[in-house]
Parts: structure tokens; C-alpha cells; sequence
């Protein structure tokens, strides 16, 4: 058991308070910060705290997989911790994107690989051969645009914009309500030519600005189309401006969570979350980005069912009610939330394999065996699998993350 010290990813996107607040360091940082990575991934391992130094937490696992990861890790997965975990700050919209499943990341990195594109290249698409389930729990309201609404809506939504230019595609939609339908629309709209793009968008737009100019008790899409004109001044002539209108709007109040598997396109607005996913980099981009855009590949990989009810929330665990559990169908990884309180304050996390505990809130005291540990907010922990059962403790409010496998 050992304190972790995260790795930090500095995006434009990246907020200047939020992860800073959250460890406690000056406020505002000197960059934008992103992300806190939490665990082995070889881009950007985290270290442990041992003596007066570090050692990369990607070196002691391939030292003693056995003993840092466990059989059960192991037997699923090899010599690799399956899972990474994240602290996601965002001020401005990331880009649309989508993760391929199982089956199209090794095919996808195979024909890479065999291309010779360097996996650090601009234009690679497929960095590693595993697919990237994530889910996140927002700490803050947190903002998204995820996976596709129901045709229905999205029909109701274009016509309530009053927009003469869109009558054929919602006329394309309206004939064919499913799928298949979004995969048509989605797939004529992200490969529309510059002029016609130059042309429709800023029609979208001005209908946007008429629509939240109307009564409020006319405005069922305000949030929608709010969202639109933010992401069309962020990003002038982007087609994802357009594929954005496809996609639910979701807002995640704190403790609620949101799962996404292979296919489905999404784009996190704003706010502090933490993020769980499997321990993979490979993100097809759909807009919204100045970055690679591979729209045949993206068109490969999208899942075009509607996502319904896509907010999900913790359940207590059957063992101690203080533990609440994220239920995902992933196997590479799996959260639970401890929230400890002067009535409830202490909880235990059995051996289940290699665990990573985030603090959120307030303080705790970790005893693993005979040793204990300090975490305060915003700190982090490594528990091999080898470690005891872990109980935490808190004089006071505290709230815990933890990530094992699934």
C-alpha cells in the first residue's frame, strides 16, 4: 500500500481550478489541466511514494505481476493493469469521439502496425490493440453529449428550429425512424462538402438563436440548442456542429454516473468527473477538434441504436452500506463510491485484486494489514493484490473512489 502521485495531462480544454482545487495547489494553474492519470498506462504511469522517492507504479507491476496485479487479473487480462482511472476537468467541449470494441481495436492496430504509421504519429487511430469502455461519475454538475437520441425527438427537435433548409433531412429521418435512419443522416451530414457545410450552418444556427428567443414554455430544447451555438461559435464550418444535433444532452448531477460502451459518439462539455476506463488510448474523432478526423474509420466503428436512459446511478453494496457500487457490464474494470460520515465512519474493501482509491472529499486513514496510511482530498493510493483487506476510516465527512477489476 503505497500513496500515488497521478500524472498530469495539460489539454486546452483543461480547466485552470478545478483538479488544482480539488489537490489542494494554488489556484489558477499555469495551464489548463485536463487530466490526472491513475494508473500504468505506458503514455503516462503514475510513481509511488516510497521513502523520499518515486518509482513508476508500470515498472514495480512488470516486476511482480503476480504480486501487484493477482491470479484473477492476470488470468483475464496478462501482466497489465487492466483498468486506468482519471480525474476529467473540462472548461470547453472535448472532441466528438467514439472508442472501437474488442474485436476493431486489434483488427484496427494490426493493419496500423502493419502500415508502419508510428504509434505516436498524428494520423494513427488505433495506439493499442484493446477497446476503451469508460465510465464517469461526475464530481460537479457535469455536462455531456451522449450517444444518439431517439429519431422521434430528433425529428421534433429540427422542426421546432424552423429551419426551410433542413426539410429534406428531417424528411430523410422522418421515413426511416431508426437506425439506420441516423446511420444515413449522421453520415450525410459529416461528409458534407465545405461549400453546402458553409451554407447549412449558419442557417442552423440563426434558427437556434430565434428558437431560445421564444417563450420559455415553448423551449422544450433549450438545453440542446443552447448547446449547439456554443459548440458552432467554439467551432466555426465544424460538421460536428451538425452531428451534435444527433446526440442526447446530458446533464449528471453529482454521484451520478455515465457508461459508454464500444460505438457510442460523445462529447463531455463541462465539469469535474471522475473516469473510469479500460487502460486503452484509441479514440476515433468525429469533429470538434483540431486534431486527426477519420470519418470512414469512425463510420466503421459508431453504434447507431439510440442510447436511452443513459444516466446511471450507484446502488449500495449487499456487504456494507456505506459502499456504493457503479454497476457496468465491463470486465476490465469496476468503481465504487465510499461515502463516510461521523455516524458511518469506516468501511471495508475486500481483496478482490489490484485496487486504486481516490479521495474526494474530506480525509481518511487506510489500514491494510499493519500498516495505515494518510489520504487527503485529492490524493490517491496503490493496493496490490497482495495487500490485505483494506478498511478506511474518517473522523469526519469523507468520500472515497475506489477502482479494481471487474
Amino acid at each position: 500500500m503505497h500513496v500515488l502521485q497521478g500524472a498530469l495531462r495539460t489539454y486546452a480544454w483543461g480547466s485552470r481550478t478545478a483538479i488544482a482545487e480539488l489537490c489542494g495547489r494554488p489556484v489558477p494553474s499555469d495551464h489548463p489541466e485536463a487530466e490526472l492519470w491513475l494508473g500504468a498506462h505506458p503514455a503516462n504511469p503514475s510513481r509511488l511514494r516510497i521513502g523520499d522517492g518515486t518509482v513508476s507504479l508500470l515498472d514495480t507491476i512488470a516486476e511482480d505481476p503476480a504480486g501487484q496485479l493477482g491470479p484473477r487479473a492476470r488470468a483475464g487480462f496478462g501482466d497489465r493493469l487492466p483498468f486506468l482511472l482519471k480525474l476529467l476537468a473540462a472548461d470547453e467541449a472535448l472532441s466528438l469521439q467514439a472508442h472501437p470494441s474488442a474485436a476493431q481495436a486489434k483488427e484496427g492496430f494490426a493493419r496500423e502496425e502493419a502500415a508502419g504509421i508510428p504509434r505516436d504519429s498524428a494520423v494513427r487511430n488505433y495506439r493499442d490493440d484493446s477497446h476503451k469502455p469508460e465510465l464517469v461519475v461526475a464530481l460537479t454538475r457535469f455536462e455531456a453529449l451522449a450517444g444518439f437520441r431517439a429519431p422521434e425527438r430528433t425529428v421534433e427537435l429540427l422542426r421546432a428550429l424552423r429551419v426551410p433548409e433542413l426539410d429534406h433531412y428531417i424528411a430523410l429521418l422522418e421515413g426511416q425512424p431508426d437506425s439506420s435512419g441516423l446511420r444515413a443522416l449522421f453520415t450525410t451530414w459529416i461528409t458534407l462538402p465545405q461549400p453546402s457545410l458553409a451554407s447549412l450552418l449558419p442557417q442552423i444556427l440563426d434558427g437556434c438563436v430565434r428558437y431560445l428567443s421564444a417563450p420559455a414554455e415553448s423551449r422544450e430544447f433549450a438545453p440542446e440548442v443552447r448547446t449547439v451555438l456554443e459548440l458552432g461559435e467554439s467551432y466555426p464550418g465544424d460538421a460536428g456542429v451538425l452531428a451534435s444535433i444527433l446526440l442526447n444532452r446530458v446533464t449528471l448531477e453529482p454521484g451520478e454516473g455515465l457508461y459508454l460502451a464500444a460505438g457510442n459518439l460523445h462529447a463531455y462539455l463541462h465539469g469535474l468527473a471522475v473516469e473510469l476506463m479500460a487502460n486503452s488510448d484509441n479514440v476515433l474523432r468525429g469533429g470538434l477538434t483540431p486534431k486527426h478526423v477519420d470519418v470512414p474509420e469512425l463510420l466503421r466503428v459508431l453504434d447507431f441504436e439510440p442510447l436511452t436512459g443513459p444516466v446511471r446511478t450507484a446502488t449500495p453494496s449487499p456487504g456494507d452500506s456505506a459502499v456504493l457500487v457503479y454497476d457496468t457490464p465491463a470486465p476490465e474494470f469496476a468503481l465504487s463510491r465510499v461515502d463516510l460520515t461521523p455516524e458511518s465512519p469506516r468501511a471495508e474493501l475486500g481483496r478482490t485484486g489490484p485496487r486504486i482509491l481516490l479521495c474526494t472529499a474530506g480525509s481518511v486513514t487506510l489500514r491494510c494489514g499493519d500498516a495505515e496510511l494518510e489520504l487527503a482530498r485529492g490524493e490517491s493510493a496503490w493496493i496490490a493484490a497482495a495487500d490485505p483487506t483494506v478498511e478506511i476510516v474518517a473522523a469526519a465527512d469523507a468520500q472515497v473512489f475506489s477502482a479494481t477489476v471487474g
